[in-house]
């Protein structure tokens, strides 16, 4: 029989050949249960639960590759991760299947089909985070916000520091200590404080961030609203690249994960 050459293997001709096609899987969690996003020993994370899941229902071991990480306690209102399924099948038929496995507080709303090289990380152009601060106590809020009780924040400073991380690449201030990463620059593309009622949310969108960054500038920002840092010394702690310098990590029930975005290439290929 006669060799033939496709884009995903070789093959002869005449045979049945299952090619391995990429997908992204488009999901949501809440975290409070979890140890994040990412496969620890002796832990349970959102990816391992996913992939189990998956596995159990395609009835093959695979491997799923998330669009980043999520710490302890961190929740995802949008998230995305790749994997590899062999030909063809009803994404509806899949999910229903999947979710039925998965606990409540995790959900996939969709499986998309995508370009063979897409990858839910390293293509991803944008994220979005909220932190969500609710200004009082409710019983309701408790594992999905910071609750203050009778400290007064100077919203309007806040809002006027948080501008300035716009005017900046480096970010090692806020970046967790002895991580492994090449570059501390993010480009931050947007960062801002707005209240709702007794519900105060920030919002920060970038290219993309650093282990512990938005709960570090998060913690900083609120020491300004508490009066207790001016907006040069916060200027010159990002200018330190020192994370001793930066206010403590604001606890993490209060992230979200909100968007995801890619390139619209990885979505427009032949199908």
């Amino acid at each position: 029989m006669k060799l033939v050459t496709h884009k995903y293997g070789v093959y002869l001709q005449g045979t049945k050949i299952a090619f391995q096609l990429r997908y992204f899987i488009k999901l949501a969690y809440k975290g409070t249960n979890y140890h994040g996003w990412q496969v620890q020993p002796n832990a349970i994370t959102v990816q391992e639960l996913l992939t189990k899941s998956f596995s159990t229902v395609l009835r093959i071991p695979v491997e799923i590759v998330g669009a980043g990480r999520t710490d302890t306690g961190v929740h995802a209102e949008e998230f995305y991760a790749h994997v590899d399924i062999e030909n063809e099948f009803k994404a509806e038929e899949i999910i229903y299947k999947v979710n039925a496995l998965l606990p409540d507080d995790i959900v996939v709303y969709n499986i998309l089909k995508t370009a063979e090289n897409a990858h839910a990380r390293f293509d991803a152009a944008s994220r979005s985070y909220e932190y969500r601060i609710f200004l009082g106590k409710n019983p309701f809020y408790t594992e999905t916000a910071w609750q203050f009780l009778t400290i007064k924040l100077a919203i309007e400073k806040m809002n006027e520091a948080a501008k300035m991380l716009e005017t900046y690449t480096n970010f090692k201030c806020f970046s967790r200590s002895n991580t492994d990463v090449r570059t501390y620059n993010c480009q931050v593309t947007h960062a801002e404080w707005k209240q709702t009622g007794q519900m105060l949310v920030f919002h920060i969108t970038a290219d993309r961030f650093l282990r512990n960054m938005v709960r570090a500038i998060v913690g900083t920002l609120i020491e300004i609203g508490k009066d207790k840092m001016t907006l040069a010394e916060f200027k010159t702690i990002i200018e330190s690249e020192n994370r001793s310098n930066a206010g403590p990590s604001a606890p993490s029930q209060g992230l979200f994960l909100t968007n995801v975005t890619y390139p619209k290439t990885i979505f427009n290929h032949e199908q």
